[in-house]
């Protein structure tokens, strides 16, 4: 199943992640195993909390949830949060909040690769069966290039993490 993964991401290299692995009826996480070692990198989900707290500083970023049946964005700053009754619970002044299961967050893939045409850099939380909790994305100016200072913040975090 690799090599045809690897087939659909070398014809469409800025495509839908989420497009091929609902094509070829796989986790986003056998997708993202596809990806080159320099586009996608994976760390244990046990970093969560300290990545979640380096979040905490970048500034407005753009959260989503991506479903089969759509994605809901929301542009917003991350809120420190805490576990409580089997939660991490996220709440503050950004419209970014809820409670999260990360007990079941397996790995975090750091991945930076085009996405039609424009450099696009984000974490992808992935859970135990290998699908995608929630991504969090650098955020972009207005003329659509990425935000410099988050872009340092996302190349440090991930050096850091390995």
């Amino acid at each position: 199943m690799g090599d045809l993964i690897r087939q659909d991401l070398a014809e469409q290299p800025d495509g839908v992640l989420e497009m091929i692995a609902e094509k070829r009826d796989v986790s986003m996480q056998a997708v993202l195993d596809c990806l080159s070692s320099d586009v996608a990198s994976r760390v244990a989900g046990s970093l969560f909390e300290e990545i979640w707290g380096d979040l905490t500083s970048w500034g407005q970023i753009t959260f989503v949830v991506y479903t089969a049946d759509g994605f809901f964005e929301c542009e917003g700053a991350i809120s420190p949060g805490e576990f409580g009754h089997g939660y991490f619970n996220v709440h503050g002044d950004s419209p970014i909040g809820g409670h999260l299961r990360m007990d079941r967050c397996r790995y975090i893939y750091f991945v930076d690769r085009p996405y039609f045409g424009t450099r696009s850099c984000s974490l992808r939380f992935i859970n135990e069966e290998g699908g995608v909790m929630f991504t969090i994305y650098v955020g972009y100016n207005k003329d659509h290039t990425l935000k410099a200072d988050q872009l340092a913040r996302f190349e440090s975090l991930r050096q850091k993490a390995r």
